[in-house]
């Protein structure tokens, strides 16, 4: 896995995703099925408006790259395209219940869990290779994860699900490259707001009048949905879906520091072990990527 430009994608969105709490937390007092109804549906809006008003010669190129293919390949690309729609409003929902209704350490811990999740099923599933430091690296995170378990099973077996769904994602965007990664992130919101527009007269609350809720969710919208997605989906055009679940783990290490120094939450000794397995973890795994960059860089000053 080079040092390159699809490399600094994916650590950018997760690194950004990583402060999603900062935004999240103050919407706790609306119910979370209010703040996914209106992070999709605002999402989907804005996605659309920048196709349909500047990216109209992405369109025509789409709709004649789809009419080339042959019946069981559109049937494909329609599939993970919805899928993938599925799985981020399931992954969403669950996250923002865990945030807000059980603690940030157990949204966090989900996202400790899906890089191994997602390693083994792309290693099943799409027969991509690991080396020798990497399996060492997922030996780490599974033994980290095995400390974290202890006294916290419910939490764990809820986290699974929140893991498993964004793991399954990541694996679907990975087969699916066909087309441009805007447009993608567009019709999976599309998806999404199709899914959800049903139950929303039913469990949709009150419309909020706060101003302030409507300013964090531009926020939630543009910066920690449309931008790191993006970077996520544009990062899977040139990692496999192994570098990309390591780099996954930037997330829940931002996660911890902020439920520990910033909302100030109870922190074990079991915890900090857990998390620095996950740090040596991430440097053991990208072990390859620190050699060629300190090589490169000799070589510059040479």
């Amino acid at each position: 896995m080079p040092f390159n430009k699809y490399f600094l994608a994916a650590f950018t969105a997760f690194s950004i995703w990583g402060f999603f709490s900062l935004v999240l937390k103050p919407l706790a007092i609306y119910p979370s099925l209010d703040i996914l109804f209106f992070r999709v549906f605002i999402a989907t809006l804005f996605l659309m408006l920048i196709n349909i008003l500047f990216r109209k010669r992405t369109l025509i190129a789409a709709k004649e790259t789809f009419m080339q293919f042959s019946k069981i390949k559109k049937r494909n690309a329609i599939v993970m395209a919805i899928s993938g729609g599925f799985l981020l409003v399931l992954n969403w929902f669950l996250f923002i219940y865990a945030i807000n209704h059980v603690s940030l350490q157990s949204a966090s811990f989900a996202y400790i869990i899906c890089p191994i999740l997602t390693t083994v099923l792309a290693y099943v599933l799409l027969k991509e290779k690991i080396d020798f430091w990497q399996w060492i690296a997922i030996g780490l995170c599974v033994i980290s994860c095995l400390i974290l378990s202890f006294g916290n099973l419910y939490e764990l077996l809820y986290s699974v699900v929140i893991a498993l769904s964004f793991g399954l994602y990541l694996i679907s965007q990975r087969i699916n490259t066909d087309f441009d990664k805007f447009l993608i992130l567009t019709f999976q919101m599309l998806v999404a707001s199709c899914v959800l527009l049903p139950f929303y007269p039913f469990y949709g609350g009150v419309v909020p009048d706060s101003s302030s809720f409507y300013i964090l969710l531009i926020v939630i919208v543009v910066l920690f949905t449309i931008i790191p997605l993006f970077l996520n989906l544009y990062a899977l055009k040139g990692l496999n879906s192994a570098s990309v679940a390591i780099l996954m783990y930037t997330n829940p290490l931002i996660h911890f520091f902020l439920a520990v120094f910033y909302f100030k939450e109870a922190v074990s000794s079991s915890q900090i072990t857990s998390y620095l397995l996950i740090a040596v973890s991430i440097v053991v795994f990208n072990k390859n990527i620190l050699a060629d960059y300190r090589a490169k860089r000799q070589r510059m000053l040479s």
